[in-house]
C-alpha cells in the first residue's frame, strides 16, 4: 500500500478489490467442489469488516474515516475466508453448495470487482487532471 494522504481511498478500494479477487477464488473453489461428499462451502469475509473499521463515531466525515484507516488499521480489513453454514448440509452426502446460489454469487462478485477496479481507475485519473 502506498502511504499518504492523496491514496487513502485508492488504498481502501484496493483492499476491497483484493477481498473480491479471493471471494471470486472461494466460489470457484466452490464449485469445483458441488459434488465432493462432505465438502462445505466457503466464503470470505470483508464487507463487515469494513463498514465496523468505518463505523468509527469519532470521526464526522468520510474523508476523515478513510484517513483514520491508515497502514496499522487497514490490517483490519484483511480478507478472511471462512466456512460458511459449517453445520448445515441438505443434502444426505454431507455437502452445502448449490451451483446455482455459486453462480449467481460468483456473477454479482464478478460485477463488485469490475466496479471497484473502474473506481481505482477513476481515482487515478482524477489524481492526473490535478497534477496537470
Amino acid at each position: 500500500m502506498i502511504n499518504s494522504n492523496v491514496f487513502n481511498y485508492i488504498n481502501v478500494l484496493d483492499k476491497a478489490a483484493d477481498a473480491s479477487w479471493l471471494r471470486n477464488e472461494a466460489i470457484a473453489n466452490n464449485i469445483a467442489n458441488v459434488d465432493t461428499p462432505g465438502y462445505k462451502r466457503q466464503d470470505i469475509t470483508f464487507e463487515k469488516e469494513l463498514e465496523r473499521a468505518l463505523a468509527n463515531p469519532g470521526y464526522n466525515t468520510m474523508d476523515d474515516k478513510v484517513a483514520h484507516l491508515n497502514e496499522k488499521n487497514s490490517r483490519r480489513l484483511e480478507a478472511r475466508t471462512y466456512t460458511d453454514y459449517e453445520g448445515y448440509s441438505y443434502r444426505l452426502d454431507g455437502n452445502n453448495v448449490d451451483i446455482d446460489t455459486e453462480n449467481t454469487m460468483l456473477a454479482s462478485n464478478q460485477i463488485k470487482y469490475n466496479g471497484l477496479i473502474a473506481s481505482i481507475n477513476q481515482e487515478f485519473t482524477n489524481l492526473k487532471m490535478v497534477m496537470k
